[in-house]
């Protein structure tokens, strides 16, 4: 007996795909529609199967995994709770509840990717909108260090490039489309103008691209590799365009200039609204990790690297994000929550999360749950456990259990070890 499952949604990446059909056979997926290829292996591969805990690397009851992990917390000086991106809203809660009873450092995975995001929106500000505003009205689409081809598979066909929108009934023929890469990817060759941009340049050429919409000249015949005459004509559309959006990645925020590249561009975009409705959204990763940083925000006044020590939320980026906590050896405990820093992170950060006691939830095994000390493998949000994670545009989608499988939820986990931490 086969049951059908509408307007599901996948976690794999921050488009957080709503539309997916899901069919369920037992207590398996059998069958999943919509889907892109790397969501469909997150559906169909996942294995419900209830597994116990370990400590050590043997099996225990669930109550002597929780009194393990309060007790490493209990005795640690200054403990680190990591990760979140992949959980949902109501654990990330319970995170931050945990580690001010602790006196913790929590820090998300922001702080690998996008962190320098949120320090240019401290600085000057975001103009931005949501992905539905993107479909229906954007008639000039600019994507910058991003590759949304092979990052997020399905935002071309669904928020950007080819969909059918109230101001934008032709679709892809209503639309311009510009990427600003230091190579050619998937995602230029999808594009009607392809800017080729000397390895971290980006902070030049945005410069460049500020004072041109103002209205100066450039003495100089290119800038970071790309000829002042297409900055020229890029400037010209993107002040006589209806509406547009630039999406930016990782190469802007993981090169040279990190926040001020990011800074210069949410400034670009704020100036050109005094010509043209514009905006941007960055291209988050993981499926969940702008609800991290929004339930940070709401909860302690900051998006990530934020800690409790002194007995009230500190702000330290460079201070007590993951890696350089890690790095510097301040930690001496470790709560990873549906993150994988052991395969992710450098050298000398991932070996001291080896020598230190440490605690994983996570669905799945990976290289940190083999170094832990105790793993509890949790139910996985949107498919075996209900929850909310929010959009790459900050819009928050509801995540429906599709299947019914008796494992706990990282919330529960937590909360488990909140009251025994007490």
């Amino acid at each position: 007996m086969s049951t059908t499952i509408e307007h599901v949604a996948c976690t794999f990446c921050g488009c957080v795909c709503d539309d997916i059909v899901v069919e369920i056979e037992g207590s398996r997926i059998a069958g999943v529609r919509r889907a892109c290829a790397v969501g469909r292996g997150v559906l169909d591969e996942y294995d419900p199967e209830v597994r116990r805990p370990t400590l050590r690397g043997r099996e225990v009851e669930w109550e002597a995994a929780i009194e393990a992990a309060a007790s490493i917390l209990d005795r640690a000086d200054s403990p680190l709770i990591y990760g979140l991106s992949s959980s949902a809203v109501e654990a990330q809660r319970k995170a931050v509840e945990l580690a001010d009873r602790l006196g913790a450092v929590i820090d998300t995975t922001s702080s690998v990717c996008h962190g320098p995001t949120g320090l240019a929106m401290q600085a000057v500000g975001e103009a931005t909108c949501t992905l539905g505003e993107v479909r229906d009205r954007a008639d000039l689409i600019v994507f910058w260090g991003c590759n949304p081809a092979a990052s997020h598979p399905r935002h071309f066909g669904r928020f950007s490039l080819t969909p059918k929108g109230t101001h934008t009934p032709n679709g892809r023929k209503d639309r311009t489309v510009f990427v600003v890469d230091v190579r050619p990817t998937g995602s230029s060759k999808q594009a009607d103008h392809f800017l080729q941009v000397d390895v971290g340049a980006d902070y030049e050429v945005l410069t460049a691209l500020r004072s041109l919409v103002k209205g100066n000249d450039l003495a100089h015949g290119s800038i970071g590799g790309i000829p002042v005459s297409q900055l020229k004509d890029l400037v010209e559309r993107m002040k006589a365009c209806r509406y547009g959006v630039v999406f930016m990645g990782m190469g802007l925020t993981m090169s040279r200039g990190r926040h001020l590249n990011v800074g210069e561009l949410f400034s670009l975009v704020t100036e050109l609204n005094d010509y043209a409705r514009f905006s941007v959204i960055p291209m988050r990763g993981h499926g969940n990790v702008a609800g991290a940083d929004q339930v940070l925000t709401w909860s302690t006044g900051y998006p990530f690297a934020v800690s409790f020590a002194r007995g009230y939320p500190q702000y330290g980026p460079g201070e007590f994000t993951a890696v350089d906590v890690l790095a510097r050896g301040e930690a001496d405990a470790a709560l990873i929550i549906a993150s994988d820093p052991a395969a992710h992170f450098p050298r000398r950060a991932a070996e001291h999360l080896e020598r230190i006691p440490t605690i994983v939830l996570d669905p799945s095994e990976s290289l940190t749950a083999g170094i832990a000390q105790v793993v509890f493998p949790t139910a996985s949000y949107g498919l075996d456990a209900a929850g909310t994670a929010y959009r790459m545009d900050n819009v928050p989608i509801p995540l429906r259990r599709l299947l019914t499988s008796g494992r706990p939820t990282d919330e529960e986990v937590l909360d488990r070890i909140i009251e025994a931490v007490k």
